[in-house]
Order: structure tokens, then sequence, then C-alpha cells
């Protein structure tokens, strides 16, 4: 059963120090002073007209994130005749765009037309120098059928001009419940002196950041540098006050499981594994709010074949189509309809299929209610100038 625990790591998304700054780095040249101006509507048709199928499509995409026999790409193929590689080769968003950055600035091509990016400083950067290629919303025609409306209201590509969401995932709260008998429902847990020692944070500077504010009221969206900083102190002290026991990647996972920690910020993905697999741990989004993530699929300017991406793109909308990859993946998915797919296949399916099945169609960490998509945040959008003042701030508490 593949998750999170995998080799594709939610840690590796935004991860915003360490092995990352070499890709940092390389992701902050050339970004100041470059953002493109909006695409206008009749470039956008004038660029799609001249566009034609070429009967191939190359996909670019993280690791664990498509079934092994490539099931939807080989009936995408049937259907369509359109031929795909498939390349596993984004491992972190920053290292990826500090590699991409100079090909794309220099007007080159990344050989790849479909590439898949978190919502995130990488991908604004992306939108922001125009290196993404605006959709023709007339060939998405199973994206405006099939896709939430909650995955069509993206703050970070409003009206979906650049992007269509892949998948999604939530950071929230887990705790082992041999340890904690409480029925938790507030962030508050994370800085109770009580279980000093025994509580995990990411050391991500985006994750941690974001649930410094969420606990003291502050949505991340449309935070500002004081409220940066209030949320800075709150952690610190927290840290001061030995509440954390260390500022975790990964790794947290098989410490709240063994009981190391008993309490952790966490990705639904990861604790749904666990659970699976019948481990004592719990998941829950706080009350105050949690974070939702969406990897995103996009077309890379240079793309050689961008009809045939986004005729994948879209195809990957169809319900049977979507329910067969969420079935795999095990995230949350932008197709609502796909839930009561995986319900029918459940009800014709026996023994540990049956039950692995109807456990996924009832779990809120793959599909959340209205209720806690309403208490989910998205990531403070940063120019280059604010990730210089954000960044230092988080991290200065989980790297001291």
């Amino acid at each position: 059963m593949r998750g999170m625990t995998q080799p594709r790591t939610r840690r590796d998304i935004f991860k915003l120090a360490g092995a990352s700054a070499a890709g940092l780095a390389l992701a902050a040249c050339g970004v100041q002073g470059q953002k493109a101006a909006p695409p206008k509507a009749d470039a956008v048709a004038d660029f799609w007209a001249k566009q034609q199928k070429h009967g191939k499509v190359v996909f670019a995409n993280w690791p664990e994130y498509m079934p092994e026999d490539k099931g939807p790409l080989e009936k995408f193929k049937a259907d369509t005749g359109i031929s795909y590689e498939y390349k596993e080769v984004i491992q972190e968003n920053a290292e990826f765009f500090g590699k991409a950055d100079p090909v794309l600035r220099a007007g080159q091509p990344l050989g790849y037309d479909i590439v898949v990016m978190t919502n995130g400083v990488q991908l604004q950067h992306m939108i922001d120098l125009g290196y993404v290629v605006p959709l023709d919303h007339s060939k998405l025609p199973n994206f405006q059928a099939n896709a939430g409306q909650k995955y069509k209201e993206r703050a970070y590509d409003p009206g979906n001009k650049y992007t269509v969401p892949y998948t999604s995932g939530v950071t929230g709260i887990a705790y082992n419940t041999n340890y904690i008998k409480d029925d938790l429902t507030s962030i508050e847990a994370l800085f109770d002196p009580k279980y000093k020692g025994r509580v995990g944070m990411m050391a991500d500077a985006q994750e941690i950041g974001n649930f410094g504010m969420i606990s003291l009221g502050i949505a991340p969206e449309t935070s500002t540098e004081a409220d940066w900083r209030k949320a800075g102190e709150k952690l610190k002290a927290q840290r001061d006050a030995g509440i954390v026991r260390k500022y975790y990647d990964q790794s947290y996972i098989d410490a709240v499981s063994k009981g190391d920690l008993w309490i952790s910020m966490a990705w639904s993905g990861d604790v749904f594994q666990r659970q699976l697999a019948g481990e004592p741990v719990k998941f829950y989004v706080p009350e105050e709010g949690g974070t939702i993530w969406t990897d995103n699929m996009l077309i890379p300017k240079g793309a050689a074949n961008p009809v045939d991406a986004i005729m994948l793109m879209d195809y990957l909308y169809q319900p049977a189509v979507a329910a067969e990859l969420d079935e795999f993946i095990q995230y949350v998915t932008p197709v609502p309809a796909v839930q009561d797919l995986l319900r029918e296949k459940a009800a014709s399916a026996t023994g540990e299929e049956k039950k692995t099945l109807e456990e996924m169609v009832a779990s809120p960490l793959m599909f959340p209610s209205d209720e806690e998509y309403a208490k989910l945040h998205s990531y403070t959008p940063l120019t280059t100038q604010q990730e210089q003042v954000f960044n230092p701030i988080f991290q200065s508490i989980t790297q001291a």
C-alpha cells in the first residue's frame, strides 16, 4: 500500500532550508524585477489557435504519483492515440525551480509538456515570470464538468488561468491514542505544557509559520510582516518552554507511532496509511484551522506538445480515471464523484480489498467534509523580497 511514507514525501514539498539552500539560491536568481505582465485574452487565443496535436506528451511528476502499471496513461494512449513519456523527476519544488529557472529564462524548453508543482513560492515564481502557458479552458470540458468548486477557486491561481489540481493533502495534527485519551480538537494542544517534550513541529518554514498564525487567529493568505513576527514569537515561546521535542521532516510519523511523540503537526496521508496498518494514531483538523496544499499540473513555456498536454490534463478529470488515480495515491482528489465510484467498487469487492476501499471512502483524510474544507487555509503568498523576511523568522526557531 503506497502512501506518504514511500519515497514521495511531503517533507520535500516546501523545504526551505538545509539541502534546499542551493536550490533556493538558484531560485532567487533572476526573479526580482522580472514579473511578467498578465497575458491578454487575444494573445492566449492566438497562441492556442496555432497549436496542433502531435501524438506525444512528456509528463514530469513526483515519484509514487501514478499506478505502477500506468493504467490512466495507457487508457489515454488507447483512447486518443497519443503516446507518453512519464518521468518521475520532481523531488522537491525549490530544487526543481532552481534547475528550471535558468533554462526558461534563456528561452529554452525544459523538455516536459506537463509539470506538477505544489502551490507555494516556486509555483508563484513560475507564474509571475511568465514561465507557464495560460490554459485554454475550451479544451478542458472534463475539468469544468467534474472538478469540485473548491478546486476552481484557488487563491494562488484565480480562475485556474495557469494550473489545474492533480491532488491535494491536509496539514493538521496527529496524536498517539495510547498516550492521549482526550478527544482533541484545538491547535492549542501543540502549545500545552502538559505535553512538554512530546510535541512535534515541522521544520518547514511555511508549514510552521501557518500554524503559528492560525493559532493567533491570523489567516496566512492575507498576513503581513507584523503577523509573521507575532507568530514567530509564539512559536519561539513554545520552543523555549521545552514543549517541542524536535522540528521534524517526514520522520515525525514514526515518532508518533512509536510514542516518542505524543502529538505532532502531521500530513493527512501519513496518518491515513498508519491507520490502515492499525497503528494507534488519530488525525484532526484543528477547530481554529489547518492547511490545504495542492499539487498542480501546468504546461511550461516552450513545451513542444501543448495540445497533447492539455488533452491529458483534461482526461485525468474523467471520474473513472480520477478514481483509479486516487485509489493508488490516497490523497484528496479534486473530483468529488470519485468517492461514489470507490463506494460502488467497495460494494462488489471482497476481503482485504473491500475493507481498504471502505476505509478510503469513509476517511475525511481522503474526502474532507465541507465543514473541514471551510477550516483550511493556503500558504502565505510571498514575493522574493518577502521570502527574505518570512523564512528567517521561522528558520531561526527551527534551526536554533
